[in-house]
């Protein structure tokens, strides 16, 4: 199956799919799209056979980028970006080459943000526009499908807080260093983007960006929010780890308080029945006939003259009104 896509804008604005390669250079066509979808091999081999673009540029195609980034070339800049698969979080590159009459796109996973712009490049707007506008299109596309995890990342923490489905604390404690770590894919892949996004707008190079400014600049400001709502979420896992480990600290210090007072009262008590355990012939009350029944009331005695000692002291005061889930 051909996993190379191509998009032919003519000089009347008219578009065409699935034209052959060796067509688009042709004298009719203002500007075109070819995108790398999914490519095999020998397919890769055509960004230095047919497009001829520089060596470095191509290996950062054939291997992952760490970070995104932005070079510029004498007929076209390299701009490599970071999509996320929708359920693992992970980053996943997109690499462009825009030239003033070309964008030519790259990437081994099927993106959703490129296959939407795709679809768009329809419209009369994106046609005229050409190929600048195609790479604004498909940041920005990129950039929207940050929103939707960190949403549903809100969403969960809000449960969380109020625990509506009553999980128990190691459920609780689970789940949020699950979304801490959701959270940290994130931000390893929003950052560097919103890094990426102030270059762009301030590089002096890219003079054929003016009047697209106030488009990037929307983007950029739209990767502070996410940068901003990262770090909010962030604190709010901790707020919430910590209102949970205090919990779980505070009724183990009940149980031990609990087992304190029982093993406290019966302390005395043992003694004294561990005395009359003896064996010894010389023990005077062994032979009383009301002798155990003394010993017992004794006992009696002490272990509730204990209980309301305790209570006076406040031993029974355990503490209220710390689940979280009650705030």
């Amino acid at each position: 199956m051909d996993m190379i896509r191509t998009c032919a804008v003519t000089k009347e604005f008219d578009v065409m799919y699935n034209v052959p390669l060796r067509f688009v250079n042709s004298a009719d066509i203002s500007w075109y799209w070819v995108d790398f979808h999914e490519p095999t091999e020998d397919e890769a081999k055509l960004l230095a056979d047919f497009f001829h673009f520089h060596p470095l540029a191509i290996e950062d195609c054939l291997e992952y980028v760490q970070r995104p980034k932005l070079d510029f070339y004498d007929q076209y800049l390299f701009v490599v970006l970071h999509a996320i698969e929708e359920g693992s979080l992970e980053a996943e590159e997109v690499d462009l080459f825009v030239g003033q009459n070309f964008v030519v796109s790259f990437h081994k996973q099927s993106i959703h943000a490129v296959n939407e712009v795709w679809e768009r490049i329809k419209s009369e707007e994106d046609v005229q526009q050409g190929p600048f506008h195609v790479m604004y299109r498909i940041i920005d596309k990129i950039v929207d499908d940050y929103f939707p995890p960190i949403y549903h990342i809100e969403d969960v923490l809000n449960e969380l807080e109020e625990n509506a489905n009553d999980e128990t604390i190691q459920e609780i404690i689970e789940k949020v260093f699950d979304i801490r770590s959701d959270l940290s894919k994130l931000r390893r892949t929003i950052v560097p983007m919103r890094d990426l996004l102030y270059r762009i707008i301030h590089s002096e190079r890219l003079q054929r960006m003016k009047e697209r400014q106030l488009y990037f600049h929307d983007i950029y400001d739209h990767l502070l929010k996410l940068a901003e709502m990262i770090e909010t979420n962030r604190e709010i896992t901790s707020d919430i780890r910590d209102s949970y480990l205090s919990l779980n600290s505070n009724r183990m210090n009940t149980i031990m308080m609990t087992l304190t007072v029982i093993t406290t009262i019966f302390m005395p008590l043992t003694f004294i029945s561990s005395i009359y355990g003896m064996n010894f012939d010389y023990m005077p009350e062994l032979h009383w006939k009301y002798g155990y029944f003394a010993v017992l009331g004794v006992m009696a005695v002490i272990a509730i003259a204990m209980f309301f000692w305790f209570k006076r002291n406040g031993w029974f005061r355990f503490h209220k009104g710390n689940d979280p889930k009650k705030k």
